[in-house]
Parts: C-alpha cells; structure tokens; sequence
C-alpha cells in the first residue's frame, strides 16, 4: 500500500498553484473496459479528469492478476458480454471486437507522444474508437495514425516520436505514478489518496469527490 502522504501529493499532479483540484483518470488504450470509462468519464466526474496513462501489463503484475484475455475461453466469453452489456446500457456505438489481446506497445507510446502535445485526450478516444468500435488493431500502425489524424498530428512526427527516448520515459513515468498512487486495476480514478477501480466505479468516484 503507497503512503497516503504520497498519493495525496500524487493526486493533484499536473495542477498549477491556485488552480482547482482534478482527479486522475488511469487507463490502458487496450483495455475495453477502460474503453467504457473513457466514453463518459467526463460527464460523470462533477470535475474534468487529468488523463494518464498507464500500462496494463505492469498494473498486473504488481496485483498479482492474471489477464482475463488471455485466459480461459469461458472467462473471455463472460468479459466480453458483461462488456457488450455495459456499452448497450450506456448508448455507446455497437461493439466490434478486435483480435484479442492485441499488443498496445507502440499505441501507448504513440499517445504518450500526443500527451506531450496536448493531445492526449483527443488521440485516446480516437483510438479507443478505432479499436472497439471499428474492430481495428491497435497493434497496426495503420490504426494508430488514423487515431493521430484525428486529432491532426502529423503521421511521420508520430512514428518518429513513438520511438523517442523521451516518449518511452513518459509513459513509464505516467506507470510508475499510477502503480506509486496504489492503481492496481485499470480503468482507475485517484482522489484525495482514494483510488476507485473499473469502469462501474466512476458514480462512486463522483460521489466522493462532489463530497
């Protein structure tokens, strides 16, 4: 468990002195269900989320959980429909599967880039889009410049920035900050050294923090 002290200061990472107090919005572009989160996490915060990356595969192991897409056909199949139910619920676009799991390694790199444009939001939910809506790899290159067109990054400064020293750093900084604020589960919100796991926890986040 982080020290509260710690993920208190963590929680307000990224806000400027006299500016008002946001909460943390953790996700992994190649987790659905943070796919759900990221559709209508800023309707249901009373107050807009600073987006962070973090990746899944580090968030697992340091849980000690296995990954439910690469287990069990039965497991998949009642993620897939719990999923499928929630985004019915939620009036999201019908959901078209891409092949899962799909190694998101150079889309998270490619939106840790965009984050150092100011982009973050914007190429996430395209990509987001791109992948579960539109049943596209984020694997492909193809799909992550569609995302990049998108939000009008230009397709040779993504590629190039993908492989950038600096990139690489900022999403393993952004991992480190979740994995340090106690995210042991993605999609997650960090408030006030509180950190609300999944995509059904967002009322709950709402909740504490218009308290």
């Amino acid at each position: 468990m982080a020290d509260p002290r710690l993920r208190r200061k963590l929680t307000t990472a990224g806000n400027a002195p006299g500016v008002e107090k946001r909460p943390l919005f953790f996700f992994d572009l190649g987790c659905p269900y943070a796919y759900l989160a990221a559709e209508r996490v800023a309707t249901v915060l009373p107050i807009p989320p600073i987006w962070r990356l973090a990746e899944r595969a580090a968030i697992l192991r340091a849980s000690g959980r296995d990954d439910w897409m690469s287990g069990p056909a039965e497991a998949r199949l009642r993620h897939l429909s719990e999923i499928e139910r929630r985004a019915r619920e939620r009036d999201l676009l019908p959901l078209r599967w891409p092949e899962l799991p799909v190694d998101t390694r150079r889309a998270m790199l490619a939106a840790a880039f965009a984050q150092g444009t100011g982009r973050l939001v914007a190429f996430s939910l395209a990509a987001f889009r791109h992948a579960y809506a539109a049943g596209r790899s984020l694997a492909r290159d193809e799909t992550i410049l569609l995302a990049a067109a998108a939000c009008e990054l230009h397709p040779r400064a993504v590629l190039a920035g993908i492989d950038l020293d600096s990139t690489r750093a900022r999403l393993e900084r952004s991992t480190a900050e979740a994995l340090a604020a106690g995210v042991r589960m993605l999609p997650a919100v960090v408030w006030e050294g509180r950190v609300f796991h999944g995509d059904d926890s967002l009322e709950a986040a709402a909740s504490a923090i218009a308290a």
